[in-house]
C-alpha cells in the first residue's frame, strides 16, 4: 500500500510527522511524502526534517511564494504530475494551506482516496484564504479526521458526517513527543538569558498589513510586566518600520519548532496570532491572549485558558492580567491520534 503525505508549511511537517511514525510500524506500507515547497527558507522547512526525525521528502515541488492564484496553480500541475506517476492508495492532507487545497484538488480530479486531517474547523470568517481552503478540501475529501467533537459537529451540519471520524489531534500526539525531545536537546538558555518573559508571535496579514493593529499589538507588548521574546520572520520585520515600541519587546530570528517548544514551555504566557500556537499552549498549560477577531479552536476558550482580543490595546493588557483557570478537557483526545488515523486509512 502506497500512501502519500502532502506537506508544504511550517505546521504541516509536525502533523505529518505524527503520521509517519505511526506507519512506521507497517512494513507493508510505503511512505511517500511530497513538499510542494510553500515555505522554503532554511528555518521553515529543511530544518524541520532534520530535527523532527521526519522522513525526508520523496519529492520537493519547489513552489516557493507567490500570490495565491500562481502558488496554488504551480501546485496543482507538479502534485498531479507526481500522483499520476506513483498512484498512491491514499493521498493524506493536513490542515488550510494553500499545499492541503491544491493536493485536494489535484487528487480527486484524477479519482485518487484523499483523507483530510483537521477537518471540521471553521472560523466563519471567508476573508481568511485558509477559511476557503479548509470548507473546499472537507467538501471534496474521501475521508475526513476531525480532532474535536465540536469539529465533527460543524461536518454535520454541512451534511459531512458519513465521511467524518473523531480522530482527536495530531498536535496534542506531537507535543507530548516533542516536548520530551526539546528538553533532551537543547537548555533555555541556548535561546535567552531571560528568566521570565512571555512569548508573541505576529504574522497574519490581517495584524502586520494594517499599522494601526500592529502598532496597538505592539505597544500592548511594550506595557507587559515582564520582556516578550518575539520570533519575527523577515516579512514581518519589514513591516515593523514606523512601528514604535520599547526595549520590553525583545525580537529575535524564527526558531526551530522544538526551540519554540522551549519558549512555549518556560513563558509565563502566549501573545499570538497563530492557530497552531493557540493549541500547544493549551497542551502545555500555558495561558494563551489570540491576537485575532475568532478562533477556530473554541475548546481553547474554556476556563480562561485562551481570550480572543484582536489588536485592542486595553483588552489584551487587560486578559494578560487574569490569573484564575479552570481545570482542562481531554477535548483533543488522548495523545493518539496518529495511530487511529493510521487504522482507518488501513482498514
Amino acid at each position: 500500500m502506497k500512501i502519500v503525505s502532502i506537506v508544504g508549511a511550517r505546521p504541516q511537517f509536525v502533523k505529518a510527522a505524527v503520521i509517519g511514525k505511526a506507519l512506521d510500524k507497517f512494513s507493508e506500507v510505503e511512505e511517500i511524502v511530497i513538499h510542494t515547497g510553500q515555505h522554503y527558507d532554511e528555518n521553515m522547512s529543511k530544518i524541520f526534517f532534520d530535527e523532527l526525525q521526519i522522513k525526508k521528502p520523496d519529492y520537493n515541488l519547489g513552489v516557493g511564494s507567490g500570490s495565491h492564484a500562481e502558488q496554488t496553480g504551480k501546485m496543482l500541475i507538479e502534485i498531479e504530475k507526481v500522483l499520476l506517476d506513483i498512484s498512491p492508495d491514499w493521498v493524506v492532507l493536513y490542515g488550510d494551506t494553500n499545499s492541503t487545497i491544491a493536493g485536494a484538488l489535484a487528487a480527486s480530479k484524477i479519482h485518487l482516496k484523499t483523507a483530510h486531517v483537521e477537518a471540521g474547523l471553521r472560523s466563519f470568517n471567508m476573508r481568511m484564504p485558509e477559511e476557503i481552503n479548509r470548507i473546499l478540501t472537507d467538501r471534496i475529501s474521501t475521508k475526513l479526521f476531525a480532532p474535536t467533537q465540536n469539529a465533527m459537529d460543524l461536518l454535520a451540519k454541512e451534511g459531512l458526517s458519513e465521511h467524518a471520524y473523531l480522530s482527536g489531534d495530531v498536535m496534542f500526539d506531537s507535543i507530548l513527543f516533542y516536548e520530551k525531545l526539546a528538553e533532551e536537546k537543547y537548555s533555555l538558555n541556548e535561546i535567552t538569558d531571560l528568566n521570565e518573559f512571555y512569548l508573541g508571535t505576529v504574522h497574519r496579514a490581517e495584524n502586520t498589513d494594517v499599522p494601526e493593529r500592529l502598532q496597538n499589538i505592539f505597544s500592548a507588548f511594550s506595557e507587559l510586566d515582564a520582556p516578550i521574546i518575539v520570533p519575527l520572520h523577515p516579512r514581518t520585520k519589514k513591516m515593523l518600520q514606523g512601528i514604535k515600541y520599547s526595549d520590553n519587546v525583545k525580537i529575535i530570528e524564527p526558531v526551530s519548532y522544538l526551540k519554540m517548544v522551549l519558549l512555549l514551555k518556560n513563558a509565563k504566557k502566549v501573545l499570538t496570532d497563530s492557530g497552531g500556537l493557540q493549541k500547544e499552549a493549551y497542551f502545555l498549560k500555558k495561558p494563551c491572549i489570540t491576537l485575532r477577531d475568532e478562533t477556530e479552536w473554541i475548546e481553547t476558550l474554556e476556563g480562561n485558558w485562551n481570550f480572543i482580543v484582536g489588536a485592542d490595546k486595553e483588552k489584551i493588557l487587560e486578559r494578560v492580567a487574569v490569573n484564575e483557570f479552570a481545570e482542562q478537557t481531554n477535548a483533543f483526545g488522548d495523545g493518539r491520534a496518529g495511530e487511529k488515523i493510521v487504522a482507518e486509512l488501513l482498514k
